[in-house]
Order: C-alpha cells, then sequence, then structure tokens
C-alpha cells in the first residue's frame, strides 16, 4: 500500500461507520451528532494545530494535523462527500496563483 492510498481507504473506513452503532464508534457518533458535533470538534482540532504549530516538536504537530485531516473527512463523509473532491479541488487550483485565485471567486462567497 502506498501512502497515496491511505485517504481512499480511510473514505472508505469512514463510510463504513455511517452505519455503525454510535453507541460502539466514535465516529459513528459523530455522524450522529451531526454537522454541529463535527463542527465542534474540527474547531477544536484546528486550535490544537495552531497550538502544536507554536511548539518545537514537529510529530506533535503532524499528530494534531492528522486528527484535523480525520475530522474534516468525516465531516465529508457527512455530506456523502470524499477525499476525492477536495484532492480534485486542490488539482484544479494547482498552479494557479492563489492571488489570482482568489480574485476570480464572486464578490459574495465569503471565502478567505
Amino acid at each position: 500500500m502506498s501512502d497515496n492510498d491511505i485517504l481512499s481507504r480511510l473514505d472508505a473506513a469512514l463510510a463504513a461507520r455511517r452505519e455503525a452503532d454510535p453507541d460502539t464508534s466514535y465516529t459513528a457518533s459523530l455522524y450522529a451528532g451531526g454537522v454541529a458535533r463535527i463542527g465542534a470538534k474540527i474547531r477544536e482540532e484546528s486550535e490544537e494545530v495552531v497550538e502544536a504549530a507554536a511548539e518545537d516538536d514537529d510529530a506533535h504537530l503532524i499528530h494534531e494535523v492528522a486528527d484535523l485531516w480525520f475530522h474534516c473527512m468525516v465531516l465529508l463523509g457527512s455530506r456523502g462527500l470524499d477525499s476525492a473532491a477536495v484532492q480534485a479541488e486542490l488539482g484544479r487550483r494547482f498552479g494557479v496563483s492563489g492571488i489570482e485565485e482568489k480574485a476570480a471567486r464572486p464578490a459574495s462567497d465569503g471565502h478567505e
């Protein structure tokens, strides 16, 4: 298995957890809590990423980013999406200046 396969394997595992018992699966409990619960975990994990980035411990930073990615993937799964959709969007943006990409967005989209 290559490292590139891990996201698709995780997508499949997360999809399977959508049908699991929330009392026995952490991921199923996130799905059961909906966007509010998943969003709260993403906010928490985002803060932990920023805190870890201020430290001089690369392993801790990687651990926290993995937690954040996991919870973002759960959010995608709750909408029937997967990491391939994000990878496609990143591919679309690749080679495009961030300044140009932002300028091409509709003025009312509210994204930074």
